[in-house]
């Protein structure tokens, strides 16, 4: 039987810096995070932080890749391809952005996996939804049994 989804409280843009923070320690080479939520739920502050934890550099200037589709970063301790997939008019397209290649060498981190429905088989799903109220956000972590058992060691102590 599969493990639940974790839901998290986040009450506030510190909350969600420190869940990325925690979780940026869990990953290996070939995985795949993907991260689901309307805009402004707080992805790319996730993406943001996990990207400046792995580098060691909270200064790390850390761009959305909204324009670019895809934006590499090799000056983490294991490297980082981080995907925007909202402007894909198809998910075959994730293709030619070398996203096979991403994964194999390092880690994805995919915004808008929506875009590419059946890619991302393992992947750890962060969910970013309004907790309501305009108080903060919920996140739903949801992946494989390998995901529950990295977690439990981090993220529910």
């Amino acid at each position: 039987m599969p493990a639940p989804p974790i839901t998290i409280d986040l009450p506030d843009e510190a909350a969600t810096i420190a869940l990325a923070e925690a979780l940026a320690p869990l990953l290996r080479a070939g995985d795949i995070v993907t991260l689901s939520g309307l805009i402004g739920a707080g992805k790319t502050t996730f993406a943001r932080a996990l990207i400046r934890t792995l580098a060691g550099d909270r200064a790390l200037e850390v761009p959305s890749p909204t324009f670019t589709l895809v934006q590499p970063y090799g000056e983490t301790s294991i490297p980082v391809a981080h995907f925007d997939l909202y402007r894909l008019a198809d998910g075959v397209e994730l293709d030619e952005l070398g996203f096979d290649d991403a994964v194999a060498e390092g880690v994805a981190l995919v915004e808008w996996p929506e875009r590419a429905p059946g890619r991302f088989r393992g992947a750890l799903a962060v969910s970013l939804v309004p907790a309501g109220a305009g108080a903060g956000r919920i996140a739903t972590l949801d992946g494989d049994a390998s995901w529950h058992e990295r977690l439990a060691t981090t993220v529910l102590r």
